[in-house]
């Protein structure tokens, strides 16, 4: 095959875009989609993004600002791209950073979106908010956002004990306990995970998120032992924001003294799956999936 007939079947191959935030997720997920044959356009997010790994996977990258809607959304038109997936934590505590309008100074077409909510005050700042805001402005221009979970459904992680000692009484009440107080929490768009002892809430996660909820748990109560319970919030949008967990987590619960983590089964991203269990294993964690009866389920497994 001749470098220009190669050239051209390149360009015929399907166009996707990607909205990459910080961490692995993005990085498994452009890995997927380029075996799966798309030509990933990607916009990774300033100050978040993993712009080297990225770049080396897409067939283009261009870095941008968290208040650049309009101009994140020219960039899909002018690469037709009409199907694009958000992957990636966004660290929205640097929103309340000092200078961080300055920083990340919004366009026209962000600002047209943000004015009721940030200023006007006519609606709430949660996650489910922003970020419907922005699905729906780049569905307004012809870009729809999919969950990627559609590309990578063997991230979610499956039903059961996935490591560890069988559950003792408390660790179960803890669970039960937890799972409760997270769903309530997620009903809310507060937060996703709640850490707990003795079916005493340690912390749960705002805007801080999860690592950060974690070590705050781990400073209240050094003598740890505790239980962290990850769940799907009960109105969850696949399409952003999915529960995920990965080494980082793991690493974040050793070091705080959590002993137990209960996850919701088949809305919980699992990254690198293998050398999660490895180091759970190794370093005495137990890893529990649940579907939506926790009470049943850790019943059962007594």
């Amino acid at each position: 095959m001749s470098t220009a007939t190669a050239n051209a079947a390149c360009h015929d191959r399907p166009r996707f875009g990607l909205l990459a935030g910080w961490g692995r997720y993005p990085i498994v997920v452009a890995e997927a989609l380029v075996r799966q044959g798309f030509d990933v356009y990607c916009i990774g997010l300033k100050d978040h993004a993993d712009r080297q790994r990225l770049t080396a996977i897409c067939r283009d990258y261009r870095e941008m600002g968290l208040g650049k809607l309009g101009r994140q959304i020219r960039y899909f038109r002018r690469h037709g791209v009409q199907r694009a997936t958000m992957v990636g934590k966004v660290h929205k505590v640097t929103m309340f950073q000092p200078f961080y309008l300055l920083k990340h100074f919004p366009d026209w077409r962000t600002a047209r979106v943000c004015f009721p909510i940030w200023i006007r005050g006519k609606k709430n700042r949660t996650d489910d908010t922003l970020l419907t805001a922005v699905v729906d402005t780049f569905a307004a221009d012809g870009v729809a956002f999919v969950p990627a979970t559609d590309f990578v459904p063997e991230l979610l992680v499956n039903k059961g004990q996935l490591c560890g000692r069988r559950l003792s009484s408390g660790q179960r009440h803890d669970i039960e306990f937890g799972w409760t107080m997270a769903k309530k929490m997620g009903g809310l768009d507060v937060g996703q995970s709640v850490v707990v002892k003795n079916r005493t809430v340690l912390a749960v996660e705002a805007v801080e998120g999860t690592d950060q909820c974690i070590r705050r748990a781990g400073q209240l109560c050094p003598a740890g032992g505790f239980t962290v319970v990850k769940v799907a919030k009960p109105q969850q949008d696949m399409r952003f924001d999915v529960p995920t967990i990965g080494l980082g987590t793991l690493q974040t619960m050793v070091e705080s003294g959590a002993r137990t983590l209960a996850v919701e089964a088949d809305k919980t991203v699992l990254l690198d799956q293998d050398a999660v269990i490895h180091f759970a294993e190794r370093n005495g964690l137990t890893i529990i999936a649940l579907e939506q009866g926790p009470v049943a389920e850790l019943a059962d497994a007594a």
